[in-house]
């Protein structure tokens, strides 16, 4: 059984930075794209920004330039760097991880962006 586990949520003040990690825990062969969602009440999941096994990115327009994906393939880790963070950040985020036509995802973190 896959889990997937998301860390690095908090609290920062507006013009903070914050990292998250995702990673799955179990036995996975293969994982094509990794990505990081985000969601607030009454509002529909949203991409934030995934990544493929061979490094191609996308992001939301609303955080490009501010965030940046990465992912280690050899710990099977993805990463999100987040700068210069809006209180319109805050949410939980969520790590998706698909592997063949499979998806996983994570339980959320939440990231609150406050004074």
């Amino acid at each position: 059984q896959v889990q997937v586990v998301e860390s690095g949520g908090g609290l920062v003040q507006p013009g903070g930075s914050l990292r998250l990690s995702c990673a799955p825990s179990g036995s996975i062969i293969s994982i094509y794209i990794m990505g990081w969602y985000r969601q607030v009440p009454g509002k529909q999941r949203e991409l934030v920004a995934d990544i493929t096994s061979s490094g191609s990115t996308n992001y939301a327009d609303s955080v490009k330039g501010r965030f940046t994906i990465s992912r280690d393939n050899d710990k099977k880790t993805m990463y999100l760097q987040m700068k210069s963070m809006k209180p319109e950040d805050t949410a939980v985020y969520y790590c998706r991880i698909t592997s063949g036509l499979k998806e996983f995802w994570g339980q959320g973190t939440q990231v609150t962006v406050s004074s």
